[in-house]
């Protein structure tokens, strides 16, 4: 068995030490009050150390995810755990990129993933001033499990996942700032229904256990669902957050998704 935390916050605007904190502080809580859990992967949420604001891209991070990743790598040191650190902002060149750093439990990073489906739509912005990644999809060889990495709106490209687990993923997780505008009636329970079929969809089409680690909280205009979980590939809700901060936690058994990989092979067919 294996010990999945995803964790779910909402971030302070902007304030980026504010928000490490208060990530290392719900990390802190959970492990002190379980030091008897397995805990081999803890999945933070898109845009964690800023939040979404137009104003978020105005933070940006070296390529090595500068002192931003370091203090995630004294983390997974700390704790002896691997850690998808969300997203955040790195530019490259005069590029910026909405960037998932995977590292290890030595705190050394092991897999870099830049968000290839940007939220173009219903009136979002992001590839307004952020470049879509151009690497394909990438799996992280962790001491545990290979773990694919997907961002938020990527959920809505199912060919994505399907070459995650092509390439050899049990695991699939999914940062992500799943918001609703406040503005206007009934979008908040739509994008929440939205949001949990994907996810239940993505596990048990690609026979992986699914973790999301969103954002939550009522900022102004947008507000976030919140509604992290972790799914198995037999489409079982294993842990599920409501619009709280705090972590969401589940034992998983990575021989099913073996198992299932030999005797179901539907995720592979062309």
């Amino acid at each position: 068995m294996a010990g999945i935390l995803s964790v779910q916050f909402e971030p302070v605007l902007n304030k980026i030490d504010t928000n490490l904190e208060k990530a290392k502080n719900i990390i802190e809580n959970f492990v002190t009050k379980n030091s008897e859990k397995p805990l081999d992967l803890i999945v933070l949420p898109e845009f964690f150390t800023t939040g979404v604001s137009h104003k978020y891209v105005d933070f940006p991070n070296p390529p090595d995810g500068g002192t931003v990743i370091e203090f995630v790598a004294n983390l997974a040191k700390k704790y002896k755990v691997n850690i998808a650190a969300g997203t955040i902002i790195v530019k490259r060149g005069e590029k910026l990129y909405n960037t998932m750093f995977v590292l290890n439990r030595e705190g050394k990073t092991v897999a870099v993933y830049d968000k290839i489906h940007l939220f173009k739509y219903f009136g979002g912005t992001e590839n307004l001033k952020v470049t879509a990644g151009e690497n394909s999809p990438i799996v992280a060889e962790l001491d545990f499990a290979r773990v694919g990495l997907a961002i938020c709106f990527d959920i809505k490209y199912p060919l994505h996942y399907k070459k995650l687990v092509q390439k050899g993923a049990e695991i699939i997780v999914n940062p992500s700032a799943w918001a609703y505008l406040k503005s206007i009636k009934g979008q908040k329970e739509q994008n929440t229904r939205i949001f949990k079929a994907l996810n239940i969809a993505r596990a048990t089409e690609n026979l992986v256990y699914f973790v999301s680690s969103n954002e939550s909280g009522n900022a102004d205009p947008l507000g976030n669902i919140g509604n992290s979980m972790i799914i198995s590939p037999t489409a079982d809700i294993l842990a599920e957050a409501g619009n709280e901060d705090g972590t969401i936690y589940a034992d998983i058994d990575l021989e099913l998704v073996r198992t299932l990989k030999t005797t179901t092979p539907v995720a592979f067919e062309e």
